[in-house]
């Protein structure tokens, strides 16, 4: 089964064994409600509680009602199996991002050697051209992600 890092447990809130997941994850809401299931190590857990606090999504999972309960999952990483997330036409993944083709308004060819946050809503496209350009992903220089070719058209502005 193939899954996808949605965050980390950070710590514990609370007496009643509610978890505090710090997620960059851009989808949140397509992996973390009610009744959503979470891979935490190698045990699949039932959401039966979310709610956002500060920059933290506070999760309570079914059959733990006790801070004791949950000490446990301290310092791990949380996953969603892949197959689960329901994406949009429009909607892509930064793991398959990375294996897509960069194609440019002059003709030339790229990849994506890396995506990284520059802040948390401000996600760069490290792009190898005939030389290295950052792109913001909210940009209007990205013209059209086909996920059926694999393929990102970008425009570049002059000088790059």
């Amino acid at each position: 089964m193939e899954v996808v890092s949605i965050g980390k447990v950070v710590n514990t809130h609370g007496i009643k064994g509610e978890i505090r997941i710090l997620s960059h994850f851009p989808f949140k809401e397509k992996v973390f409600g009610v009744g959503k299931k979470i891979l935490i190590g190698d045990q699949t857990y039932t959401i039966t509680s979310y709610r956002v606090h500060k920059e933290f999504d506070m999760v309570t999972l079914d059959g733990f009602h006790n801070i004791n309960d949950v000490l446990f999952l301290l310092h791990k990483k949380v996953f969603v199996p892949k197959n689960e997330i329901e994406l949009e036409e429009d909607e892509v993944l930064d793991e398959d991002l990375i294996s897509y083709t960069v194609l440019t308004n002059d003709g030339r060819r790229g990849i994506i050697k890396e995506i990284f946050y520059a802040s948390e809503h401000n996600k760069i496209l490290r792009i190898q051209l005939d030389h290295e350009v950052l792109i913001p992903y909210e940009s209007p220089m990205i013209l059209k992600i086909n996920k059926e070719n694999k393929t990102i058209l970008i425009e570049l502005i002059e000088g790059m």
